[in-house]
């Protein structure tokens, strides 16, 4: 396996990292009360609320490492493209593998100075990364390829417990939050079309899995965009304008069929 494909290639256990995620309720409770802490977590080796849950990831490291096995030389730029959002501490990037580009973006959440730029570095390649399908299954957090297990194979069933905790999905996160937003405004999109789909009041109240899948549709319409206004300027020989929201009451340029979540 080589390439592009072996970029799809499920990551081993010894490359999966543990991040900690904390609810909010459990960042004020150990606040208030160092009781509650574990100081150095021997699934993630970080300080933390006792019961936090933990989310797999692949690191930096682990990340590139894989990119120089299919291509030693793929490379990543940062890109500024007209209607593209400017959220602060976040950057577009190209990343070229196997000489196919793909973008992506990364913040660094509330970090500053030399660990929000690595941060940031970081997160955009793991994000353009994942479009070439790099550690899928754990941005889907689900099984994306149940149907292809060998016939016969069956496994172990789990208890009704782990059946319940495993199938409850987890609420949206403040920094997917603020990505939806910040895609909605560059496309000039409201989020009805989603409110609508999910049957839900607010964007707060979707979970992860439909929030990822609205920032992934949401991030494809608006470099469909960006293109589109660097050809017609291009075209025009004029610098392309602006994009600003729709009016009141319109889908700008995504419609509720432009969402199949």
């Amino acid at each position: 396996m080589t390439g592009l494909a072996l970029l799809r290639a499920p990551f081993p256990p010894n490359q999966i990292s543990k991040l900690p995620k904390e609810t909010k309720n459990q960042i004020d409770a150990r606040k208030a009360n160092k009781n509650l802490m574990v100081w150095k977590c021997p699934e993630c080796g970080g300080p933390h609320h006792k019961d936090a849950v933990h989310l797999d990831y692949v690191g930096h490291a682990a990340l590139t490492d894989r990119l120089l096995d299919c291509d030693p030389q793929w490379n990543w730029e940062p890109v500024i493209l007209p209607g593209l959002p400017n959220p602060g501490n976040g950057m577009w990037i190209r990343l070229t593998v196997c000489g196919v580009s793909r973008i992506g973006f990364g913040d660094a959440g509330t970090k500053q100075g030399g660990d929000a730029i690595k941060e940031v570095i970081g997160d955009a390649m793991r994000n353009a990364a994942m479009r070439f399908g790099a550690a899928l299954d754990l941005w889907h957090k689900g099984d994306l390829h149940a149907d292809e297990a060998e016939e016969g194979e069956t496994a172990a069933q789990p208890t009704r417990q782990q059946q319940d905790q495993r199938d409850e999905p987890r609420i949206i996160s403040q920094h997917q939050w603020a990505k939806i937003t910040e895609l909605l405004r560059a496309t000039g999109a409201q989020a009805k079309p989603i409110l609508d789909h999910y049957k839900v009041a607010d964007l707060k109240d979707l979970n992860e899995r439909q929030a990822m899948k609205a920032i992934n549709q949401l991030e494809d319409k608006l470099a469909e965009l960006a293109k589109a206004d660097t050809n017609r300027a291009g075209q025009s020989g004029s610098r392309p304008a602006e994009r600003g929201g729709a009016p009141s009451g319109e889908y700008g340029d995504i419609a509720d069929t432009d969402i199949p979540f």
